[in-house]
């Protein structure tokens, strides 16, 4: 396998607010190889839009990254600490599009809607290739035929607002793209389409993929969605990550608690008919009101009392390229659920 182009180390985001700090990352790790798909799961608020806004360092105030490392490698083969650099820094702008290009969750909120969607793309298009208006217009509407949009030379001059849910989708894939990035975020790209358009997005994103080698970080709630795109996979749970490993580990071997309270709650055509979907207990925590020990001990049903509840578990290694941080494999006596 070749050298990851992004490697992130121990990351650390809080969020300094008068009530107090909440630890939106809490300690993630993982790394990012050419031509693989990275898909990072879990609950709403479980701190996964952060982790790619602390990528690109887009971390809105008053949250900051407080520790850790995320080195890029960036075209010219040079290794940088992205977390080090000058957050308005010319190398941290060209990196964000240029080297990163980001799909951002509400297509509606990211695209202005006084300006065509041609003006936006233009724009994007001349920050990173030194062209004029007329050759970056030719570039746009490449970019839009390119992400499946028909009749481009036309919806060029298109406002967001005329434009389907699906459509406004392609245009920030185009939008994200437009630098030539080699990693590609994308933070819910299938968010509140239908079950059609959310295919076609998908298998845009995988073509895309396969013609330019790129490295794609998929952010989902959607484990039907991981298990069709993803080649290897991150759990967070509160800012943390439960566990991690090959698609394949994580589907057919889960070993977290909340793993496998995640997979149960997939509908199944096997199911019986008319019987009630498996639910997990509970709900995240407030971020003010962090549980002690284990964040997941107070919804986990396979919880040690005296041992969950008092003390964070350490990452455990499962299998070749599968972890887990759960007590249930650092305690010899403890049965490991099957």
């Amino acid at each position: 396998m070749a050298d990851p182009i992004l490697q992130v180390r121990d990351l650390h985001t809080h969020f300094f607010a008068d009530e107090g700090v909440v630890r939106a990352v809490d300690g993630v790790s993982f790394d990012l190889f050419p031509g693989r798909t990275l898909g990072i799961v879990g609950e709403s608020g479980c701190g996964k839009s952060v982790t790619a806004r602390s990528i690109l360092r887009i971390v809105e105030r008053p949250g900051r990254i407080v520790s850790g490392e995320i080195l890029l490698r960036r075209q010219t083969g040079a290794v940088v600490d992205v977390a080090r650099l000058p957050v308005d820094g010319p190398e941290v702008r060209a990196i964000r599009g240029g080297d990163i290009g980001l799909v951002f969750q509400e297509p509606m909120s990211a695209l202005s809607a006084f300006h065509t969607i041609g003006n936006q793309l233009i724009e994007a298009v001349r920050l990173h290739a030194r062209l004029n208006r007329k050759r970056a217009r030719e570039r746009a509407i490449e970019l839009l035929a390119m992400a499946g949009i028909p009749r481009p030379a036309d919806r060029i001059d298109a406002y967001s607002f005329e434009l389907s849910g699906g459509l406004r989708q392609r245009v920030m894939i185009a939008l994200a793209l437009a630098g030539e990035p080699r990693v590609l975020i994308a933070d819910e790209p299938t968010t509140a389409l239908d079950v059609t358009t959310q295919a076609q997005i998908l298998t845009l994103m995988r073509r895309l993929q396969q013609q330019r080698d790129l490295a794609v970080i998929l952010i989902t709630h959607d484990m039907g969605v991981i298990a069709e795109m993803a080649d290897d996979v991150v759990v967070m749970y509160l800012g943390k990550e439960v566990e991690k490993g090959p698609v394949d580990a994580i589907f057919h071997a889960p070993r977290h608690p909340y793993t496998r309270s995640l997979l149960r709650s997939i509908p199944s055509v096997l199911a019986r008919p008319r019987s009630r979907l498996a639910t997990l207990s509970g709900s995240i925590p407030h971020p003010f009101a962090r549980p002690g020990g284990c964040p997941f001990h107070p919804r986990c049903p396979d919880k040690l009392t005296g041992l969950c509840d008092t003390t964070v578990p350490a990452e455990v290694v499962i299998g070749e390229d599968h972890a887990t941080a759960c007590h249930l494999y650092t305690t010899q006596d403890a049965k490991v659920p099957a």
